[in-house]
């Protein structure tokens, strides 16, 4: 089963992360099938950059995202086309 999650990157008490298209039961830092976004926590404001277009198709194509990707994801709509 395919699972839309964080990938932990970024130095040591500075970390960055990488939104993932990944099998649920890859660790957390492995090989991803897709990258599909950033998140950084640290900036000022938080920096968060999502392909919506790509996170669709993989949902659609049974992926779930995780609890903090789905946060994620609704407190940062898709831009109205």
């Amino acid at each position: 089963m395919l699972m839309i999650r964080l990938a932990r990157f970024g130095a040591k008490k500075s970390p960055a992360y990488r939104v993932v298209v990944i099998d649920k039961e890859r660790a957390r830092d492995s090989r991803a099938v897709e990258v599909v976004g950033t998140y950084n926590p640290v900036a000022k404001p938080k920096a968060v950059s999502l392909n919506h277009e790509r996170i669709a198709h993989w949902i659609k194509s049974g992926a779930r995202p995780s609890d903090t990707v789905a946060r994620l994801l609704k407190t940062n709509p898709a831009p109205a086309a």
